[in-house]
């Protein structure tokens, strides 16, 4: 049944990128797999599935030492300064880097680890109050402090767009995310390769497709729904 889901959502994806004439192949799906159990994940790396997506440092943790090593994990959840040294030394990226202390801090872990860890800045697109994210306006500024960095690689944009009914209501935000990474490639900042926009959740990714995303960020439409009683920070 979860690959029969997971298929349904490439099948989606494929279709938006049809509308627009891109290849599918462009778009990484990242399975959201916080607060799932370790079967249902395995379910999908049998089927060749590696892209998973986690919220949770301590689920991350857990899940990285049980399961097999060449699992791809994005760490897609606010991530405080004091838990990157857990991850530094396998995760594939981390999505949700908002304030320079944090690039500071994963540079350091990059450099004990002697790796270069991608990164994708978060953009608080909708301004929403509740969301972690940088405003757009200060989102060049921000890539700018990069350059100065070995162990730490900005490889693009991330934004979680608002909840809405209607997908259509964040067309307007995935649009202006992307013309943001584009602005921001056409200053050629040293260490900034922006090659990745991950936007596009479960309610609205084939929108995100539509409008440039290159990764999407998938949970319920893949796992069901989610019981939040049963993760840690």
């Amino acid at each position: 049944m979860i690959t029969e889901r997971y298929d349904e959502v490439k099948r989606r994806i494929a279709a938006a990128c049809e509308r627009v004439g891109r290849d599918p192949n462009e778009v990484t799906l990242v399975a959201v797999s916080k607060t799932k159990p370790e079967e249902d994940i395995m379910d999908l790396y049998r089927y060749g599935v590696r892209d998973f997506g986690e919220n949770y440092i301590q689920e991350l943790r857990t899940k990285h030492d049980d399961l097999p090593k060449d699992i791809r994990w994005h760490m897609i959840g606010h991530l405080q300064r004091n838990k990157v040294k857990y991850i530094a030394d396998y995760v594939e990226m981390i999505h949700a880097v908002d304030t320079p202390e944090l690039v500071a801090t994963i540079e350091k872990e990059g450099t004990k680890h002697n790796r270069i860890i991608p990164v994708l800045i978060e953009v608080n697109v909708a301004g929403e109050e509740s969301k972690f994210g940088v405003k757009p306006e200060d989102c060049e500024a921000f890539a700018s402090t990069f350059s100065q960095y070995s162990h730490v690689s900005l490889q693009g944009l991330m934004t979680s767009a608002p909840f809405v009914e209607n997908p259509e209501d964040n067309r307007a935000v995935f649009r202006e995310l992307k013309q943001l990474m584009v602005d921001i490639n056409h200053k050629n900042i040293d260490n900034v390769n922006m090659r990745v926009l991950s936007m596009g959740m479960t309610n609205d990714f084939e929108v995100a497709v539509e409008e440039g995303s290159t990764m999407v960020r998938v949970g319920t439409a893949i796992f069901g729904a989610r019981n939040y009683n049963t993760s840690t920070q």
